[in-house]
C-alpha cells in the first residue's frame, strides 16, 4: 500500500472516475447520487484538475497492487482571514478494499499536506450515521455540530450532516 500526494490526475483518471462511480453506486454521500454517468464523473475530476494546478487544493491516493483504491482532497481556503484552514473532502475507499485502514491512512497524509500548507484548521462533513462519522472522532476530529435535511440521498431522503473540525499541531521542526 503507498499513500501519496500527487500533482496531476492524467495518469490516474480512469481510476479516479471508477472510484467516484463505485463510491456513488455504493450510497456515499460525496455530492452526487446515482446513476452516476462517466461523463460526469470525468467532468468532476476536471475540476479537481483545475483546482490542483490553481493551487487551491491538495490531492492524496491510496495505491494498492498498482491500483488507485482510495483518494482524499484538501480544499485550500485562499482569503486573507482564513489561510489558516482547509476543508477535508471527497474521502472515498473502493468498496473492495474497506476494512484495511486505508481511510485512516489517507487521513494521515491529507493533515499532513495541511500542514505542509501551513494550515492548522481542517473542517469536514458527513452523513450522520455513516460509518466515516466513527472514524473522524478516533482520529480526533471533533464534532461542531449537525445540519438537519442537509444533502439527499440515493433514497431521495434528506439526510443531516455533521460537521467535525481539527486543529493541527504544527508539524515538527526539523532543525537541530
Amino acid at each position: 500500500m503507498v499513500i501519496k500526494e500527487i500533482t496531476g490526475l492524467a495518469e490516474y483518471r480512469a481510476a479516479l472516475i471508477e472510484l467516484l462511480n463505485d463510491s456513488v453506486a455504493g450510497g456515499a454521500s460525496v455530492g452526487f447520487l446515482p446513476p452516476l454517468s462517466d461523463t460526469d464523473a470525468a467532468n468532476y475530476w476536471v475540476s479537481v484538475e483545475e483546482d490542483l494546478h490553481a493551487g487551491a487544493r491538495r490531492v492524496c491516493v491510496a495505491i494498492a497492487d498498482g491500483k488507485v483504491v482510495g483518494v482524499v482532497q484538501l480544499a485550500l481556503h485562499g482569503k486573507a482571514n482564513g489561510n489558516h484552514r482547509g476543508e477535508v473532502e471527497k474521502l472515498m475507499v473502493h468498496s473492495a478494499c474497506r476494512g484495511r485502514g486505508i481511510a485512516r491512512l489517507l487521513m494521515e497524509k491529507i493533515e499532513q499536506c495541511a500542514r505542509d500548507s501551513g494550515r492548522s484548521l481542517l473542517i469536514l462533513d458527513t452523513r450522520v450515521g455513516d460509518v466515516a462519522e466513527q472514524l473522524y472522532r478516533k482520529i480526533g476530529y471533533i464534532e461542531a455540530g449537525q445540519i438537519p435535511a442537509f444533502a439527499r440521498s440515493a433514497a431521495g431522503t434528506l439526510d443531516a450532516t455533521c460537521i467535525f473540525y481539527k486543529q493541527l499541531e504544527p508539524a515538527p521542526s526539523t532543525a537541530g
